[in-house]
């Protein structure tokens, strides 16, 4: 089994990749293979609504000269897959709306090829937004008929400079349960 997690802050190792981490290390725990791809770095524009993805039906984004399509791959590929996001004005950031864009809708465009994959949005906060990422995150999980795990609070951490998230005994500990939650979901999936 395997859980792909994204992290689409403009910040490698920041406070969303901490969080994304400390999930990722509960699964690594309870023996599910992981990775971690930060977007960080790369130029990911939105959905250009060509509706070509409708008439191939390849499991492909159109437009080639991104990283849409290994993101593609990987989702297709694993069992699991986490969105990670900072609050950039009370929702998730340009890079991740793209990816949701552009992943939902080749998604949609071959009978929702992410359809019961387990999925989980991870959310970074200063003050205020949060619930709005959570929501954002959710949806595309949602309409692609994924199932969505839950943990002990929202999947939501608190921090302004890299690194504050860890200082969030909450947040880290909503983190270790999201972590454990998908696993034991993960696995009784595997079992039927």
């Amino acid at each position: 089994m395997k859980v792909v997690a994204f992290n689409g802050s403009a910040r490698k190792g920041g406070n969303t990749s901490q969080l994304l981490s400390r999930v990722l290390d509960e699964l690594t725990m309870l023996g599910i293979e992981t990775e971690l791809v930060e977007l960080a770095g790369t130029s990911l524009p939105g959905c250009i609504a060509c509706y070509r993805c409708f008439k191939q039906k390849n499991c492909r984004c159109v437009v080639e000269n991104d990283i849409v399509n290994d993101c593609l791959s990987k989702m297709m590929e694993a069992d699991g897959i986490l969105l990670g996001s900072p609050t950039y004005f009370a929702d998730v950031s340009a890079t991740m709306k793209a990816l949701i864009e552009r992943c939902g809708m080749v998604s949609r465009a071959n009978d929702d090829l992410l359809r019961r994959k387990v999925g989980a949005g991870v959310v970074a906060v200063r003050r205020a937004g949060a619930y709005q990422v959570f929501n954002s995150l959710n949806a595309f999980f949602l309409i692609g008929q994924m199932i969505v795990v839950g943990s002990s609070y929202w999947n939501i951490g608190i921090g302004r400079e890299m690194g504050d998230v860890v200082n969030d005994e909450e947040g880290m500990k909503t983190m270790r349960d999201l972590g454990r939650n998908m696993a034991w979901l993960l696995h009784k999936i595997k079992s039927e």
